[in-house]
């Protein structure tokens, strides 16, 4: 029966089960969840995940070395992402860097990696059929301006990875933050 339950999970498509919400939620005072549903395999989604030529097309640069406690160094470039970028918002450079470690890695199903002084970052994958649910949790975000920051961030970042994944070009990368930042703004307290 397990068996039997494994493998019709296996032969689901996108249009087989319920999108999850595209939105992130606080599933703890401090932790973000947010969830995605992509077209797969599920080896070209940790290529994206894992690979910066592939990063920097949806996230941020940096060479990872796939070990716990490996160090790396993410770069962003959002106005990169989009053609055109929208209107960066005052205080944002066009260049943003952070330090990083790896903290798990279980190719191609789990990447856990710092954020910063003290946050933590985990996504984890699951194949389904053609497609894969990506599961990201962001945690111990500290105050309510970085939950808002934060939340429309990964929202962006992960539709633009959806965009990249199905071949087509994403909707400009600063306005989009800016409206799901007001949303947001109306979702977590």
């Amino acid at each position: 029966m397990i068996r039997e339950k494994s493998l019709q999970m296996e032969e689901m498509t996108m249009a087989d089960i319920a999108m999850p919400d595209a939105y992130g939620r606080l599933v703890e005072p401090t932790t973000l969840k947010i969830e995605r549903l992509l077209p797969g395999p599920i080896e070209r989604v940790w290529a994206y995940l894992t690979q910066s030529e592939l990063r920097r097309r949806w996230l941020a640069s940096g060479e990872m070395r796939l070990a716990p406690d490996a160090p790396f160094e993410l770069v962003w470039r959002n106005d990169e992402l989009s053609d055109p970028p929208g209107r960066r918002p005052e205080g944002f450079s066009e260049e943003h860097r952070m330090a990083s470690r790896i903290i798990t890695v279980v190719p191609p199903h789990r990447l856990v990696f710092s954020w910063g002084e003290g946050a933590e970052v985990s996504i984890e994958l699951q194949a389904l059929g053609k497609d894969v649910l990506l599961t990201l949790v962001h945690r111990r975000l500290a105050d309510r301006t970085t939950k808002l920051n934060v939340s429309a961030g990964w929202h962006v970042h992960l539709d633009i990875l959806a965009a990249r994944l199905q071949e087509e070009e994403p909707g400009p990368f600063w306005d989009t933050w800016l409206g799901l930042k007001e949303e947001y703004e109306h979702r977590i307290p």
